[in-house]
């Protein structure tokens, strides 16, 4: 069996604990996701950690599933604003966030932060750049890599990275939907590409992925966001690998979430056993 690791994974979200949007829909089954993703070659797990209280809480799931799991602590560009709204300022919160990374040994990346310009209804670019700069020094701090997230940034993301590039020891983009040119320049900065289903939409997506070397490459899943659908570029390829694995990667009973049973998984909820 192939075995895995899984750099990003959203387990602290509440679809794994049937919840969504704010509404209990079925029963939460993360054990049972822990199970099949085990069953399927994954040998360990990084908890992404968006902000203070998700960090928190991805610590804690690295406490109850101990040696499996692993996490990241930061904040999330568009999380940003929590850093002003903080009640005891700023400061504090970031001092929350050095705790948190200084207090757990299976903290092992800062992040997720980063700048997203796709979404400035949540944070406004000021705000983002202002708190991903701070972040820097947490990883300098703890000599912690980066876990690293940029949308649309033109050239922003870049020149951050670039500025403080003594800050931090190795560092991943993940979830990388970038041009060749943008993957081209990352990797002369030392930094690794991680992929998930949404960096394999396009053609053009399935070039930039074959052209990273495979020693700056790492995979993820970023469930349960980022799953391979029908309609991606990818979806073809999958033909190509072995059924017996395809019923590891991808649980034939898959139902819709109103329609839950203990055991299926859910369609559309991208799940850590799909890594394969």
């Amino acid at each position: 069996m192939k075995k895995f690791i899984d750099i990003g994974i959203n387990l602290t979200d509440p679809m794994f604990r049937g919840m969504y949007r704010e509404k209990q829909v079925h029963q939460g089954d993360l054990d049972l996701v822990i199970e099949r993703a085990k069953n399927a070659g994954v040998q360990r797990m990084i908890v992404t950690g968006t902000n203070l209280d998700d960090g928190k809480e991805a610590v804690a799931l690295t406490d109850k599933y101990d040696g499996f799991l692993y996490s990241t602590v930061g904040c999330h560009p568009t999380r940003c604003r929590e850093f002003d709204h903080y009640p005891e300022g700023p400061e504090a919160y970031l001092q929350a966030l050095r705790t948190l990374i200084k207090d757990n040994l299976s903290v092992v990346a800062i992040g997720e932060c980063g700048l997203d310009y796709d979404r400035l209804h949540f944070c406004d670019k000021e705000t983002q750049l202002k708190y991903f700069k701070v972040q820097f020094d947490l990883a300098k701090e703890s000599g912690l890599p980066m876990f690293l997230h940029n949308r649309n940034t033109n050239g922003d993301f870049y020149a951050m990275i670039q500025e403080h590039r003594t800050f931090f020891t190795h560092g991943v983009v993940h979830s990388f939907t970038g041009s060749l040119e943008e993957m081209q320049q990352l990797i002369n900065l030392n930094l690794y590409i991680g992929i998930n289903g949404c960096s394999l939409k396009t053609e053009e997506n399935l070039k930039v992925v074959q052209a990273i070397p495979r020693d700056r490459l790492m995979i993820e899943t970023d469930g349960p966001w980022c799953d391979i659908r029908p309609t991606h570029a990818s979806f073809q390829h999958l033909n190509q690998a072995p059924k017996d694995e395809m019923d590891l990667y991808l649980i034939p009973n898959s139902k819709k979430k109103e329609k839950f049973e203990m055991g299926c998984t859910v369609k559309n909820r991208c799940e850590p056993c799909s890594i394969g």
